[in-house]
């Protein structure tokens, strides 16, 4: 099965050239600002792209999904669309898991303080997962900013080493954009955009 893996298109999702695949995951940031406006155009694109199965999380951008509740986010989501917040999909034996948090950054959605609340929504994710979506990176890989920082989350590598998913995918940090192989977990920050919001970025394909 082909995965086709994007991330932080905030805005500019009809821009992007996708190469063909039969699993389209988006991990988070599909808005500049979680404008209703913004959800509904994006999900519009998303939903008649050409693959079989299409999968997304929110970002800390997106407060749309925040704000409202799980009801009213529901019907909104087209039937063809998998949104996936603190919760997964099994696709042809594949475990998929999906959330949007992210450690505490200047009060964007989603954020949770490190260590105890965070952990509450890590804890969630079930041992036998083969693919981790988050919206952010875990500490040391794939995190480190322009200035040199590793912001990723500590806690949720210490979930990332007890489950060993077959692979981690997030995006948050633009300037991290890669994938490494790291004791058997495939890592993927899979952002579009740099850090001047600007579409610079391949998707990331792998095969599983």
């Amino acid at each position: 099965m082909k995965f086709v893996i994007i991330s932080d298109t905030h805005g500019e999702h009809r821009k992007l050239t996708l190469p063909k695949g039969d699993v389209l995951i988006h991990a988070g940031d599909i808005s500049r600002c979680g404008e209703e406006d913004e959800v509904l155009d994006f999900l519009e694109w998303f939903k008649e792209l050409n693959f079989e199965h299409r999968i997304f999380i929110a970002g800390n951008h997106d407060f749309f999904f925040e704000k409202n509740s799980e009801e009213d986010i529901k019907k909104l989501i087209p039937s063809n669309v998998t949104y996936l917040c603190d919760s997964g999909i099994t696709i042809e034996g594949i475990k998929v898991w999906g959330s949007p948090v992210t450690p505490w950054f200047y009060n964007w959605a989603f954020n949770r303080h490190r260590g105890e609340a965070i952990n509450r929504h890590w804890e969630l994710i079930p041992i036998d997962t083969d693919i981790i979506i988050t919206h952010g990176p875990v500490l040391g890989i794939l995190d480190q900013t322009t200035r040199g920082q590793n912001v990723g989350c500590k806690d949720l590598l210490n979930t990332i080493n007890a489950v060993i998913p077959k692979v981690h995918i997030c995006g948050h940090i633009h300037e991290a954009y890669g994938q490494e192989n790291i004791s058997g977990t495939m890592f993927i920050n899979a952002a579009v955009v740099d850090v001047n919001y600007l579409l610079k970025n391949e998707p990331i394909i792998f095969e599983l």
